[in-house]
Parts: C-alpha cells; sequence; structure tokens
C-alpha cells in the first residue's frame, strides 16, 4: 500500500520567501516531528534523516537518505528519501498568486516493513499542518 497526501496552503508573501524555507533540506527536516534528528551540510541537496515512528519492530531510528532531485527555482522542488524501511517522495510547488503565494505539497510514502504505512496514512495530514506552521514562523505570518 501506498500512501498519498496533498495538501496546499496560501500565504501573504512573495514566492522568494517560500523558497527560501521549502529549499532547504535541514528546514523541512526539522519540521517533520517524526525526525528525531538530520544531519546535512550547508548547501547541500542531501540530508540524512533519522526518524522514530512509534510502530511495532522499530526500536531504533531509520536513517532516511533524501536528496532534492529537482529544483527549479523560485517554483518548484521535489526530494526523495530512501531507506530499508521506506521511500518518501516529497514535492513543493510555489505558485504566484495576487496576495502572495500558494504552496502545493505532494507526498508518497511506500513503507517496506509493516506498520509504516499505516502510522503514515494517520499523522502525514499531521506532518503537512507541522511544515506549514514552521512555514508561516519562518515567514512571520500566522493562519
Amino acid at each position: 500500500m501506498t500512501v498519498r497526501v496533498e495538501r496546499t496552503f496560501d500565504l501573504p508573501v512573495p514566492p522568494e520567501e517560500v523558497w527560501e524555507f521549502i529549499a532547504d533540506p535541514k528546514r523541512r527536516a526539522s519540521a517533520i516531528s517524526v525526525v528525531a534528528e538530520y544531519d546535512a551540510e550547508a548547501g547541500s541537496r542531501r540530508a540524512t534523516w533519522h526518524i522514530e515512528l512509534p510502530i511495532p519492530f522499530v526500536s531504533r531510528t531509520i536513517p532516511v537518505e533524501t536528496e532534492d532531485v529537482v529544483r527549479e527555482e523560485p517554483r518548484y522542488v521535489k526530494f526523495v528519501g530512501r531507506s530499508s524501511a521506506m521511500r518518501v517522495t516529497g514535492e513543493h510547488e510555489i505558485l504566484p498568486t495576487e496576495g502572495g503565494c500558494r504552496l502545493v505539497n505532494r507526498f508518497v510514502v511506500e513503507g517496506r516493513i509493516p506498520g509504516i504505512e499505516r502510522y503514515f496514512k494517520k499523522h502525514l495530514d499531521e506532518e503537512l499542518s507541522n511544515l506549514e506552521d514552521a512555514l508561516r514562523d519562518e515567514v512571520g505570518v500566522r493562519s
């Protein structure tokens, strides 16, 4: 089973401000609650997320090697994360609007061990809310 989530939110700021946040693998990782820690070099397209999931058979953090595979500044970034437990693909598209911009987020999680997909099916929308909150804090706007 594959879990897919799409979520869109509007922000009253220029697209360039959103790009600064969304194109940074460290900022994206810090917004996700199951990322216990992450390793990334400044300016790099790669990061390792160390994920803690409260599911049976997983008693340690899962390292997920992520890499931005497409960047079209300042409007689109796509990353892929791989581990022995799962594969995650995330896409962030920034569209200009009259009052600022719209951020379209798409995530796909494919689990390779029992419980991964069930966990993300229940919690992926919540994780996108965390991302939205972190982004709004970063650019100085609350919903």
